[in-house]
């Protein structure tokens, strides 16, 4: 009975769902469309107040950042830097839940995989969470600490980051009879250092960067100018490794300028810009006029050596860092030579780019002297992102011709991850007629130029579809590389055989992408930050900054080694 009686009330209370109700009555239905065309316009009304307010909050912002640089600068300290009120207010200008719960899930992983290092080996370089234990890959320079600063810093994590700065302070040497990686020391610690000077305002991580850089500049003691690659940091004596037979790296030598740059505006010394922009200089003496270098320069004469050409390993980060020292120059005459220089180089890449059948994916060839090598590294994946960077100077048309390659290049590095088993990509890929792409070397090291680029493309166009699929890859890294001690690569992304290695780039770079890819654009603004090639972002030193600390001109460019992420397999 109970349950007839509310069936047979059931029509007046769901007669006005019925379509039929509304057309007997086409005044209630005029009412009905007014209501929804009313609703409709409050909507997109709220959603352009909200995106002029974000507009507003990044122009503060802006001016306060400038304003705190100004008291510093005038030896008034306050307890908080500026970005930090930025990061605490992210969830004002934040209206996606879903971006808000990703952001957050990524932040729980940053903690976890932290976390593993404090309980398993910290202090040094990195962790082993198999065996849980720590390994001293770079000389025990506390890697994984120094790469993490910044990365703490940003998610908001203030007592992690309070811990690693009293163990910067306290307990990080860099007099240690251990040749180290100019290269991979460049990256990871001066520019983590900076980093977080830049983000914090606390003056022991510039001293340091300073004592490690000064460390470093033996190695550009050569009659061309061109660095040895490795350097002993106790002693000072400079060479390459052996299996170059002498020469140097093209990214290993060319990706300091931003570092050295930042540090000589900070300190006042011009020494460390002037010895990075020798080696641009350099260059310039022998640039093709495709703009494509291979990857061995003899640091004698100056001159390069036959040898690959590739945007992947050992290449890469010089490209990079051409653009990036644009940026980090204010886009000013006197960086012009360097966007003059990236743009030759793009249009080289451009002429390496080719599409597989029968799926139609853009790919960067290698190039063996007058024959292309259809292969391309991961480490490649980082091209979509820089494209899409320096596209905007470009006129109309031809911005609009990067741009789209960038998008395609992304497609193709997100499908490196897709058409595997795990969803993880490999190291490398080979393209064939009709095969699309096949997975060569198969381990993959928990690399970041994927996501990397991801979030550039989604900050610079909108487009949501590049959240998502960034959201896929953390998924994958989530579901087979998380263990119950930190995270591990993969020796098979065909298997899922795990390694026993968390690469210190996972915590610098990765998880900062990926956060950041959640985050509104204003959190570590394009306008007033760049990033290094290990994802450590570097404040660019306003026009009208007149201290001594800016008044360096700036004008330099970089790349990126064999070491960069290249990292080891365990």
């Amino acid at each position: 009975m109970a349950r007839r009686s509310s069936s047979s009330s059931s029509p007046g209370a769901w007669r006005y769902l019925n379509p039929a109700y509304y057309l007997k009555r086409p005044t209630r239905l005029a009412l009905l469309f007014f209501v929804f065309v009313a609703a409709t316009f409050a909507f997109w009304d709220r959603q352009s107040l909200v995106r002029e307010y974000e507009s507003e909050i990044s122009r503060l912002d802006d001016e306060i950042n400038r304003l705190h640089d100004q008291l510093r600068k005038a030896g008034v300290h306050l307890d908080e830097h500026p970005i930090s009120d930025k990061i605490s207010r992210e969830k004002l200008v934040e209206i996606d839940p879903i971006n808000s719960e990703r952001r957050e899930k990524v932040k729980e992983a940053m903690v976890h995989a932290w976390s593993s290092y404090v309980k398993y080996a910290w202090g040094m370089d990195e962790l082993q969470p198999q065996s849980r234990n720590g390994v001293n890959s770079f000389g025990g320079l506390g890697a994984t600490l120094v790469d993490s600063l910044d990365t703490l810093y940003i998610m908001g994590l203030k007592d992690e980051f309070q811990k690693a700065r009293d163990w910067v302070a306290e307990s990080l040497s860099f007099d240690k009879d251990y040749d180290a990686s100019v290269f991979e020391t460049t990256i990871r610690v001066v520019g983590g250092l900076l980093s977080a000077y830049d983000l914090s305002g606390d003056k022991v991580f510039l001293e340091k960067a300073k004592d490690i850089t000064d460390r470093l500049l033996p190695a550009w003691d050569t009659p061309s100018g061109i660095p040895y690659n490795r350097i002993n940091l106790a002693h000072g004596r400079a060479h390459n490794p052996g299996w170059t037979n002498g020469d140097s790296i093209l990214a290993d030598s060319g990706t300091e300028q931003l570092e050295f740059i930042a540090l000589s505006q900070r300190t006042g010394d011009p020494k460390y810009q002037q010895k990075a922009e020798n080696v641009i200089r350099q260059l310039q003496k022998i640039y093709p006029n495709d703009g494509l270098l291979p990857i061995y320069i003899n640091p004698h004469s100056g001159t390069a050596s036959y040898s690959t050409i590739t945007f992947g390993a050992m290449g890469d980060s010089f490209y990079e860092y051409l653009l990036k020292v644009w940026i980090q120059g204010n886009k000013t005459e006197h960086v012009k030579h360097y966007r003059e220089m990236w743009e030759t180089s793009m249009e080289g890449l451009i002429s390496l780019t080719k599409k597989t059948t029968p799926s139609n994916y853009s790919y960067i060839c290698e190039k063996n002297g007058g024959s292309l090598s259809d292969k391309m590294d991961e480490l490649a994946c980082f091209a979509p992102g820089m494209l899409a960077l320096g596209a905007s100077g470009y006129g109309t048309e031809k911005a609009e011709q990067i741009m789209n390659l960038a998008k395609e290049l992304g497609r193709t590095c997100y499908n490196f991850y897709q058409t595997t088993p795990t969803k993880l990509a490999g190291e490398n890929y080979f393209f064939r007629t009709g095969q699309d792409m096949s997975v060569g070397t198969s381990w993959n090291i928990l690399r970041p130029e994927t996501v990397e680029s991801l979030m550039y493309l989604w900050r610079l166009t909108g487009n949501k579809t590049y959240q998502d699929w960034g959201w896929d890859i953390f998924q994958a890294f989530e579901k087979n590389s998380r263990v119950e001690s930190g995270y591990v690569g993969l020796r098979d992304v065909n298997t899922g055989e795990k390694d026993n290695m968390m690469q210190s780039f996972f915590l610098a770079e990765t998880l900062k992408y990926l956060y950041l890819l959640f985050s509104p654009p204003s959190v570590i603004s394009f306008n007033e930050w760049v990033f290094n090639t290990e994802a450590h972002p570097l404040r660019i030193v306003p026009l009208n900054d007149n201290s001594k600390a800016h008044s360096v001109d700036i004008a330099t460019p970089a790349v990126r080694p064999f070491g960069r992420k290249q990292g080891k397999q365990e």
